[in-house]
């Protein structure tokens, strides 16, 4: 007379794991941090970006550096705030291209939209890269509607390969490739290790 109730017992369905859920619940403290965080990001570039370049009909926003500027901010050269116009992809690929990545840009922001809403990313490295990803493609979508091209300010030049100099860059693009390093890393600490697997007794 016990083996059918310890059968039926068994059949019982689990839970499920953890690891399915989505990270963030919608209105939830977390959600308001992430927001919080996207929107300061975001902000940041803007700001950094409209005191740079200025923006045309806009007498409040005038225009600090000229477009191909520098101002050096050390004594060496080192490092230089500049206005440098990329109308491709990172680095300067792909130049004359600024329709094409206001497209894909719109494409990425819904991605990114269906992955946070699906937690098909599940972890908080996954979390923090899509959330960084999301300021940065923001940040640089806003300029090619804005501008026609991506404002790119920030320059260094230390003297020594890859960094002599390295390519004038941007918050946004600070955001986009931190975001790259934690996707990278969660597929170490954030990847299938956190699976439970799936228990379908037969008896």
């Amino acid at each position: 007379m016990s083996e059918p109730s310890a059968s039926l017992e068994s059949k019982v369905p689990e839970a499920p794991s953890q690891a399915h859920q989505p990270v963030l619940v919608c209105c939830s403290t977390g959600w308001f941090i992430a927001a919080t965080a996207v929107f300061f990001l975001y902000a940041l570039d803007q700001v950094t970006k409209l005191w740079t370049a200025g923006l045309e009909g806009w007498p409040s926003l005038p225009q600090h550096v000229p477009l191909g500027g520098r101002i050096p901010l050390t004594l060496t050269g080192w490092f230089e705030w500049v206005h440098f116009s990329n109308t491709g992809a990172a680095f300067g690929m792909l130049q004359d291209n600024n329709l094409f990545f206001v497209g894909l840009s719109f494409a990425a922001l819904i991605g990114l939209g269906w992955a946070l809403k699906a937690a098909i990313f599940p972890g908080r490295l996954n979390l923090a890269g899509l959330l960084l990803l999301l300021s940065g493609i923001l940040g640089n979508l806003t300029d090619r509607l804005l501008h026609g091209y991506v404002v790119d300010f920030l320059f260094f030049d230390l003297g020594f390969p890859p960094f002599n100099p390295w390519p004038a860059f941007n918050v946004a693009d600070s955001c986009i490739c931190i975001a790259v390093g934690c996707l990278m890393l969660a597929t170490f600490f954030d990847g299938s290790s956190k699976r439970e697997p799936s228990s379908d007794p037969k008896t």
